[in-house]
């Protein structure tokens, strides 16, 4: 199995730009669909450094946590939820953790 978080920064410049409900339905839209067996979100708080401006960002933010096959296909879905979201959110980045998992339901 293979374990997933992602990290989504809800900022867009200065300010919160990315609402409760934009991101509900980027996980609607975009997650669930690649993912309709279940995923975890939770709220968070996140820091970075911005590499454009060389200053420490700090900002509410959301993981994503997914348990699944560690097929290439998945992984693949995984790229394309990253991009769909810096894309969306006009986002610098998104975070990718995965990890080898033993796990079952």
């Amino acid at each position: 199995m293979l374990s997933a978080e992602l990290l989504f920064g809800r900022k867009i410049g200065d300010r919160v730009g990315v609402s409760e409900g934009a991101f509900r339905r980027f996980v609607d839209e975009e997650v669930t669909p690649r993912f309709p067996d279940g995923l975890t979100v939770l709220d968070a708080s996140g820091q970075y450094r911005d590499r454009e401006r060389g200053v420490l960002i700090r900002e509410p933010s959301k993981l994503v946590s997914i348990v699944i096959s560690d097929e290439t296909a998945n992984r693949e879905k995984f790229t394309a939820i990253v991009e769909a979201y810096k894309r969306s959110f006009n986002q610098q980045s998104v975070g990718l953790i995965l990890k080898p998992a033993c796990a079952w339901f």
